[in-house]
């Protein structure tokens, strides 16, 4: 009998020992998702007529930790080029191309003539006033018109973009006599993100697929 009780006891000590320590994730936070069943936007969007968030006060870290931990397929999912060594633009570095600086410019003729001093004046940059922007977006509207959450500097995980926006879409091109009849349109750009759906959790983690902004071209008719 004391012999079957060691082999009890001794199993249930491998028992125990095998079995992987949970992970605390912090008390659950509490926000609202009316926008599930409702036509409202995200509380993050605040009025602004973006399709992204780049901050979030209802991210739900907590969930997204937890379909973290239970995906054993997070490493297949995920995948990401850090911003700090991105250079999408050639000649043009990070830093440079951060220094640019458009104050000078209106986008519109303040004077009599359609272009003004505004258009030729100004230093190094692009040809049409843009935003450049290597951000980590934390939530955002897919191809489908839908909110999702991004996963984003949860754990070690982030994803970046590059996101160029026309300061002035429509605005007559730098540099560029008004006979051209140019002017500057925005372009866009499909990207692949790991995602959570918070009105799906159960769904887990899973790719989606959103339209976000990558140059400012200046465009002349024909």
């Amino acid at each position: 009998m004391a012999l079957i009780l060691s082999i009890i006891l001794a199993c249930n000590t491998l028992l125990i020992s095998a079995t992987p320590p949970r992970t605390s994730y912090g008390s659950k936070p509490s926000y609202n998702n009316l926008y599930c069943s409702s036509p409202m936007s995200p509380v993050c969007l605040n009025n602004s007529t973006v399709d992204y968030c780049l901050q979030d006060p209802e991210y739900p870290e907590y969930e997204i930790k937890g379909a973290i931990s239970a995906d054993y397929l997070i490493f297949k999912k995920y995948a990401d080029v850090g911003y700090e060594s991105d250079n999408l633009v050639d000649i043009v570095s990070i830093d440079r191309e951060a220094s640019f600086n458009y104050d000078f410019y209106t986008g519109a003729s303040t004077g009599p003539y359609p272009y003004d001093a505004t258009h030729w004046a100004g230093g190094e940059g692009y040809i049409c006033p843009s935003s450049v922007l290597y951000a980590m977006p934390k939530r955002a509207r897919n191809v489908q018109g839908k909110w999702q959450v991004i996963v984003n500097n949860v754990h070690f995980y982030s994803q970046s973009v590059r996101m160029e926006t026309c300061l002035y879409p429509e605005a007559g091109c730098r540099a560029l006599t008004p006979c051209y009849a140019s002017h500057c349109t925005q372009k866009y750009y499909y990207h692949q993100l790991l995602s959570w759906d918070p009105c799906d959790p159960y769904k887990g983690l899973f790719i989606d697929i959103y339209k976000l902004p990558s140059a400012c071209s200046c465009y002349v008719p024909a």
